[in-house]
């Protein structure tokens, strides 16, 4: 508009007056674009803006007024209406009493000119409110509150988990499934299913064929894997994908991504002892397939996942309440007694009681501490399985005085975090009932992992289960749900020449097929 203005002056030739007025102009503009929306220096350079343009058209030249229109609408954008008003005020009551001082009031063409510009910026002004109003509404619509999204969302996933039928929520079943499905169709000696985990490296979530195989799960190697993950497009090479399967001529391997959307989910993995056995058209066939089992597993996935993301945060809230809370007041009971034994030299029978109950809520102490341990305790993404369960018992064990043995192999393959979680959770029940009710000396901790199969055994050398052990049968119970959650079995049975020994098994041994 300001160039408009300069053009306009200049066509019916500019003097030293609009010369004048167009500088003052320009920096009141300047002013009121440089200042912060809303901040009082923008509407003092909007201010200056109308008081030049009023009264640079009243002295020299009424082409000023084509500037009009710009602060009164800057004002209804940066969120004042009513600025916008006042700001047109101004404006008119400058140019009639401006006009009147200069004589030229009495000019109908002035009158006609200032009217029809001052008309012009009001609706201008209104028009900007309107659309403003508009687009706002709009982009509350789009764009609702995060706890409203998330409760909507949350709702809905409700909803349909209902609906479906348990096994289609759960990853490993669905990609043993698609699996199955895949095998029957093409030609291979083995396969694996495998999905993201974050931290540049892939899980197995399931894998068929003679024996278990230590497969390519690193994303920053050159290997059909990780170049059909990040080109989403199918690789088929005649190299193994398996790090545990000896070069040959005679192999031919297939890796299909599993894509939902833009995003990839997951990769097939098929490979066959025989060269040239993924033509094009055994690859459409596979290809086929891919599209619905990939919303299928990224729906298994995100669901294993908003669960997992639930239960950590409970947990967390439930160690810190435990903290703040009780542990501090028991901790406080503690020291209570111990002034009352300070306070009681000569009271034997009174000393001997209060020592009793101090050592008592010393027990009760270390139990919480304990499971404030439990409840924070997680599978870290570098550590490992195995890694937190050797912490855990370490841990308790040189609380309770047990002798520690742990016998752990991990591959460099992982399991899926979800999977991870609850195989945590059930060795620690485990060793904390060999802890709390066995009066063991002993404890052996075996974790033997390579997904999709894994292992975990703990084992002590107490009285063992009885009928009436203080525990009972609930967290047998606890254990089998989290083993039945995952797919695993749990298997409780005595140990010679005494003692207990639990063991979760997930996966089956390898078979022919």
């Amino acid at each position: 508009m300001l160039a408009l203005v300069a053009a306009l002056l200049l066509i019916e030739g500019m003097h030293t007056a609009e010369l004048l007025w167009l500088a003052l102009l320009t920096a009141a503009a300047a002013i009121a674009t440089v200042a912060p929306p809303g901040h009082r220096v923008a509407h003092l350079g909007r201010a200056a803006e109308v008081l030049v343009v009023a009264l640079a058209a009243s002295t020299t030249d009424d082409n000023f007024l084509v500037f009009l229109p710009v602060p009164v609408i800057g004002a209804v954008l940066a969120g004042g209406q009513r600025a916008a008003a006042v700001l047109l005020g101004a404006a008119a009551v400058v140019l009639v009493v401006s006009g009147a001082s200069e004589g030229v009031l009495s000019d109908r063409g002035y009158l006609g000119t200032c009217l029809q510009w001052l008309v012009l910026a009001g609706a201008g002004a209104y028009q900007a409110a309107v659309l403003q109003r508009v687009l706002l509404a709009r982009r509350t619509d789009e764009t609702p509150q995060p706890y409203v999204e998330a409760t909507r969302l949350l709702t809905q996933l409700r909803s349909v988990a209902r609906q479906l039928p348990g096994a289609t929520l759960d990853p490993g079943g669905l990609a043993e499934h698609l699996l199955d499905e895949v095998r029957a169709m093409v030609p291979s000696s083995r396969g694996a299913v495998l999905s993201g985990s974050g931290g540049g490296r892939l899980v197995v979530l399931a894998q068929a064929g003679v024996e278990r195989l230590d497969w390519e799960t690193a994303l920053d190697t050159e290997s059909s894997v990780a170049d059909a993950w990040a080109t989403q497009q199918p690789v088929v090479s005649g190299r193994s994908q398996a790090r545990s399967v000896a070069p040959s001529r005679d192999i031919s391997s297939m890796v299909v991504p599993l894509i939902a959307g833009v995003r990839t989910v997951g990769l097939i993995v098929l490979e066959s002892d025989s060269a040239g056995a993924y033509p094009p058209p055994v690859l459409a066939r596979v290809t086929g397939l891919t599209g619905a089992a990939a919303l299928r597993l990224e729906a298994a996935l995100l669901f294993d996942e908003v669960r997992s993301l639930a239960t950590t945060e409970e947990r967390q809230r439930l160690a810190r309440e435990i903290h703040d809370g009780v542990a501090q007041e028991l901790v406080m009971v503690g020291y209570g007694i111990d002034n009352a034994v300070a306070a009681l030299p000569d009271a034997t029978a009174a000393e001997e009681e209060l020592r009793i109950l101090r050592a008592e809520v010393t027990r009760v102490i270390t139990e919480l501490r304990l499971s404030l341990f439990e409840l924070r305790s997680e599978v870290d993404r570098y550590g490992g399985l195995t890694a937190a369960i050797a912490d855990y018992a370490r841990t308790v064990g040189a609380s309770a005085g047990l002798r520690v043995h742990l016998s752990l192999d991990e591959t460099t393959a992982r399991l899926p975090a979800a999977v991870e979680a609850e195989l945590l959770r059930i060795a620690q029940e485990a060793i904390t009932n060999a802890r709390k009710h066995a009066g063991a000396e002993n404890l052996w901790v075996t974790c033997a992992v390579d997904p999709p199969f894994a292992q975990v055994e703990i084992s002590d050398d107490g009285s063992g289960i009885g009928e009436n052990r203080p525990d009972g049968r609930y967290g047998l119970a606890i254990m089998a749900e989290r083993a039945e959650r995952i797919r695993g079995r749990l298997e409780i049975t005595p140990r010679v020449p005494n003692g207990t020994t639990v063991a979760v098994v997930l996966g089956t041994a390898p078979r022919a097929r």
